[in-house]
């Protein structure tokens, strides 16, 4: 599994500039099974989501997104290999 963590790195003017074709991005990148959840940092710095994917899908949808096409965020993927949950999370184990 892997989290990824966005960071913006642009005036949040931009960001926003983007947001709707991110927004549609992440709808396709759903539907393709890429991610298992996804949400803003609070405070809003960036984003931060979660995969299933092997790395190599994975990195092929990121570099689509077009917060990275335009230099908006970088990205940040950390593996995780879940071995405990809370109940009702067990699908999240490796």
């Amino acid at each position: 599994m892997y989290v990824v963590s966005l960071t913006y790195k642009v005036a949040q003017e931009i960001v926003d500039q983007h947001l709707d074709a991110h927004v549609d991005w992440l709808k396709d990148a759903f539907d393709e099974g890429v991610f298992i959840a996804a949400g803003r940092k609070v405070p809003r710095t960036g984003g931060v989501l979660l995969s299933r994917a092997d790395r190599p899908t994975l990195d092929e949808s990121l570099a689509k997104d077009p917060f990275n096409v335009h230099g908006v965020a970088d990205f940040d993927v950390i593996e995780f290999a879940a071995n405990r949950t809370a109940p009702g999370f067990e699908n999240l184990l490796d």
